[in-house]
């Protein structure tokens, strides 16, 4: 049955482009913020037709997480495929931040325009510095509005309508047919209250046709109720917190409308047949023990791949541990480019520790480990953060533990946030699963099994019963530090002496 599908695929393909004239293309959408709040995922109150559809044309993937749970940092892992530790993004690139990664990353722009692939990106950027991510055409918030580029689907569906018919026009005057690699950067559903207030909290009125708000034509807005959402357990249940979430769902909502727009140029522009089409989120959702935590309602991501030449799964579900680490290793492998030798800091190759998903799209694999790394969000956000997934458990680093937890600033302003802040001071309910204490005081090593203890509540790492789980996941960690030139690997109680020989020099500060 495989090979016959396989087989079916080939003559499809044939006949869409004829003999020697067939070229491979990959779209890449990444939503801003974005959650588990769709239809895919089994939200049955958000509606997402368009996401629906893509999965029944592809893999989900129900293990897929972020290596870094902020905006700029896991950007640049994307495009890379290097964790932000070894990239040299840090942390976020705008503004007074103005972390960028290092000079000499190859990224997967650059190495897809080396290898003659035309490169697009539309929406938020959000990287640098620009001579590492070159893209042949570019509309972000380096020569724009990222509320229109991000945020307005017209403005977008037409933007995709330009780069294809621009795409056409080079072949046709050229009479080459190459590939392409278009990445569209939702800005939905990020909040934005904490620097457009009058658009509500997640731009939730953004071109609504309210006075003022501007109208986006093919936008039909979608609302919510505080009744009708769906509380994750990581959130507090309160009217508040379900207020915001059902703000959240309607940006959601265009989203998803926008992604139908995206894919509907690419069916107009005959592209469809040919097209590798990935989606998936920068990091969880901007909401208490959500985005720029470690834990997984930090870093689990939606992940759905849709290839027309892998139709063997199209419609299932994948348990395999996936990373958007994998996501320029899976691009370089559709479109056979290899990664070329080069050195960053210590003089050792770089190599991808990510891997091609495409596998993924033909059989079940057995991947059961997915590793993380965080060091800031915001430049004031100091708190360096490793972790290791592997199979039912989770390990955790929080090199900066005897400090509080940070907030960042949007967070701090929000609806949420702000009603558990005033809970707190009042000693009224917080309808929280832990303390704020908690949530700030954290230990130095947090091990969690997710099977029985799927909200990570209960620390194993002090129990004796895993001894063995904690140093193998501890070794385990170490060594893709170690593997990955991570500057921390000695933190928080050794320094890095790496002028000689790589090792770890003892402070004796009793950590």
């Amino acid at each position: 049955m495989t090979v016959f599908l396989q087989l079916e695929t080939a003559v499809l393909l044939l006949l869409l482009c004829g003999v020697g004239e067939c070229a491979r293309h990959a779209l890449l959408i990444i939503a801003d913020d974005a959650g588990f709040e769709t239809e895919v995922y089994n939200n049955t109150v958000v509606r997402t037709p368009h996401l629906k559809a893509l999965a029944g044309r592809g893999v989900v993937f129900r293990n897929a997480f972020t290596s870094v749970s902020s905006c700029s940092p896991s950007r640049s892992t994307i495009l890379t495929g290097l964790p932000q530790h070894q990239n040299g993004m840090y942390g976020l690139h705008q503004g007074v931040h103005h972390f960028n990664s290092f000079d000499g990353v190859q990224s997967l722009p650059l190495l897809l325009k080396q290898s003659n692939v035309r490169t697009g990106i539309i929406g938020k950027k959000h990287v640098g510095p620009g001579a590492v991510f070159p893209f042949d055409f570019a509309y972000t918030e380096e020569n724009g509005s990222v509320l229109q580029v991000g945020r307005n689907i017209t403005r977008i569906k037409l933007l995709v309508r330009k780069f294809l018919q621009e795409h056409r026009q080079e072949e046709r005057s050229g009479g080459e047919t190459r590939p392409f690699f278009l990445y569209v950067a939702f800005h939905d559903p990020h909040r934005c209250g904490h620097s457009q207030p009058q658009y509500g909290s997640f731009c939730e009125k953004f071109g609504n046709g309210e006075s003022g708000m501007g109208r986006i034509p093919d936008w039909k807005p979608q609302h919510y109720t505080p009744e009708q959402v769906k509380v994750p357990y990581f959130i507090p249940d309160t009217p508040a917190a379900r207020a915001d979430l059902a703000a959240q769902y309607t940006t959601v909502s265009r989203l998803d409308q926008g992604i139908g727009l995206v894919l509907q140029e690419l069916r107009d522009a005959g592209f469809g047949n040919d097209t590798l089409v990935m989606y998936s989120s920068d990091n969880g959702i901007p909401f208490p023990n959500g985005r720029t935590n470690l834990y997984d309602s930090g870093v689990a991501e939606p992940m759905i791949i849709s290839s027309p030449e892998h139709r063997e799964r199209w419609g299932q579900t994948s348990d395999a541990y996936v990373s958007l680490l994998d996501v320029t290793p899976t691009l370089l492998d559709w479109f056979s480019v290899p990664y070329p030798p080069y050195s960053l800091t210590r003089g050792s190759l770089v190599h991808l520790t990510g891997r091609s998903l495409l596998p993924a799209l033909s059989s079940e694999p057995v991947w059961d480990t997915a590793f993380g790394s965080q060091s800031l969000h915001e430049a004031t956000m100091y708190y360096p953060m490793r972790s290791v997934r592997r199979g039912r458990y989770v390990l955790l680093h929080n090199l900066n533990y005897r400090s509080p937890f940070p907030i960042d600033q949007d967070l701090y302003v929000s609806p949420t946030f702000q009603d558990l802040l005033q809970r707190t001071q009042a000693g009224t309910p917080t309808h929280w699963f832990k303390t704020l204490r908690q949530y700030y005081y954290r230990e130095r090593w947090e091990m969690f099994d997710t099977h029985s203890d799927p909200a990570e509540q209960t620390n194993l790492a002090s129990d004796p019963r895993y001894t063995a789980v904690l140093e193998l996941l501890k070794e385990q960690l170490l060594k893709w530090q170690w593997e990955t030139e991570d500057p921390w690997v000695c933190a928080p109680d050794a320094v890095l002496e790496d002028k000689m020989e790589p090792k770890c020099r003892p402070l004796y500060n009793e950590l």
